[in-house]
């Protein structure tokens, strides 16, 4: 009998099987698709020409992960963007995010003066959010908010707190920037992956979350790009994985967790076929792994409830194009790859124009002038595609909701010429650049990726999901633990659930438990 099954093959359920085979355990990882990595893949969009279909960009990951499996030794390799943002802007002007902050505030200095010298607080204060939050990320018990906001208040940082968890993502901006443009590109962070707008309360947790990232790649907190997209983020976790003697198997659906008594005791397949273990990871999002794959009466009724009320609303539409060339900002011309290229390229002229985006959402359609972050990942590797050739990876908000693939059909054509449009009103040569486009919308991730809703985080990072209040490791069915982004801390390419669940179940088996 195996020690572990893993069900799904993402990231976090393959850093989960490597750290369990390093330690001696027998794993086994079940995989309904016919490649590892779920989200985090690269595929062809043409021959010869790759994209991160989903998954498009490279911080969050933990260093703990990195070092302790060595994945640099099967390949795993990424490079810092520069810039970290290039920011279009209506009316011709433009300014660059510089993994250096003196660069950085000279550029914000030629957009507004006052905000180039409240840059170095903005920067100052994630730096205290980070030591804050950061050492939480890993605890398989963290705090809830109000355990949090106790411990911050009685240390003199309710100030921090509001800030950093329950304000909007556009109160945090406006608490240091004066500009709509720089409160606007900033507060764009907290709205990622989210149904929410910026004047959202909570939304400024979501900048928080992704203010984490940057330990791995450099002392900047800078955002990177993998090599060859990030499927070798996955690649190189299958690589460590069967080293370790970890079977992997695709294109093997799991039908249902095995329950004996009390107790998780492996997983039956979609063809009928048991196969024992000790313990079951479930790699699925909470919805699918609780209310969809344990059997009824295992778990109990409040908790099952709680997994209903879990909010996995869907906001992404991902937009991959082919292009025969990069495209001609108005604000930085020129077709010859530049620095407005090679790095972010934020499409959020302002907080009303985001706020729109997400109205768009609210009243049942896609976004008509939606917010991008559009990533040309061709201008600075050029192994994804022949010369020549560049893949824009736009990731835009919003989409209505998790509407069903019968609606979402007739909307997929609107939202994928919404995001050419609003690209082309900052660089118009790209409508006769597209070559060819891939539209995802909530509905297509579901059934390709298995994210319920479409939610890339497998729930909302927002107050009441995150931190202590989010699904744990345990569940109330000894043998069965939760290592996917539902569980603590959350969502994006980390490994950090699928770390926090090995060694919860390490940790249990050294007690008896």
């Amino acid at each position: 009998m195996l020690d572990a099954v893993v069900v799904g093959a993402g990231h976090n359920g393959l850093v989960a099987a490597c750290l369990l085979a390093q330690r001696g355990l027998a794993v086994s990882v079940m995989e309904r698709s016919d490649v590892v990595g779920g989200a985090c893949v690269t595929e062809e969009l043409e021959p010869g020409v790759r994209v991160s279909t989903a998954a498009y960009s490279f911080s969050l990951f933990r260093p703990e992960v990195m070092g302790t499996l060595g994945l640099d030794r099967y390949g795993l390799s990424f490079y810092p963007k520069e810039p970290q943002m290039f920011v279009p802007l209506p009316d011709g002007r433009h300014f660059f995010v510089w993994r250096d902050p003196g660069r950085t505030r000279e550029e914000i200095a030629r957009i507004h003066p006052p905000d180039g010298e409240a840059h170095p607080r903005w920067e100052a204060f994630w730096e205290e959010v980070a030591a804050v939050i950061r050492p939480l990320l890993l605890q398989d018990r963290p705090p809830t908010l109000a355990e949090l906001e106790g411990e911050l208040d009685r240390r003199g940082k309710a100030e921090l707190f509001r800030l950093a968890v329950t304000a909007s993502a556009g109160e945090t901006a406006a608490a240091f920037f004066e500009s709509d443009e720089l409160r606007a590109a900033m507060a764009s962070q907290g709205v990622i992956g989210t149904f929410a707008g910026p004047r959202t309360p909570g939304t400024a947790f979501v900048m928080t979350y992704h203010a984490f990232g940057g330990e791995l790649v450099d002392d900047t907190g800078a955002w990177a790009y993998v090599q060859g997209g990030m499927g070798g983020v996955t690649q190189a976790l299958q690589a460590c994985a069967r080293d370790l003697g970890v079977e992997v198997r695709t294109e093997a659906p799991v039908a249902s967790v095995a329950v004996e008594g009390d107790r998780a005791t492996g997983v039956v397949l979609d063809d009928g076929r048991e196969l024992p273990a000790a313990a079951v990871l479930s790699n699925a999002d909470p919805k699918r792994t609780f209310l969809g794959l344990v059997p009824e009466g295992a778990l109990p009724e409040d908790f099952l409830e709680r997994a209903a009320a879990l909010d996995t609303t869907g906001s992404v539409v991902k937009v991959n194009l082919v292009l025969d060339e990069p495209p001609d900002f108005t604000s930085r011309p020129g077709t010859e790859i530049g620095p407005q290229h090679t790095g972010t390229i934020e499409i959020a002229p302002s907080i009303d124009y985001l706020e729109a985006a997400f109205a768009d959402a609210q009243r049942g359609r896609v976004s008509t002038a939606p917010y991008m972050e559009v990533y040309l990942q061709t201008a600075t590797d050029p192994s994804l595609a022949p010369e020549g050739t560049h893949v824009a990876s736009c990731f835009a908000q919003y989409a209505p909701g998790s509407v069903p693939m019968d609606a979402w059909e007739g909307m997929r054509d609107a939202a994928g010429d919404a995001v050419i449009d609003a690209l082309a009103a900052f660089a118009p040569n790209v409508k006769g650049a597209v070559r060819s486009r891939q539209v995802l919308g909530p509905a297509d991730l579901e059934a390709r990726f298995g994210l319920t809703g479409g939610n890339i985080f497998h729930g909302e990072i927002l107050p009441g999901q995150i931190l202590g209040e989010r699904f744990g490791p345990r569940t109330p069915l000894p043998g069965l633990y939760l290592c996917g982004s539902g569980a603590h801390p959350g969502g994006g390419v980390s490994g950090a659930p699928g770390w926090i669940a090995a060694h919860a179940l390490l940790a249990d088996r050294a007690s008896g438990a």
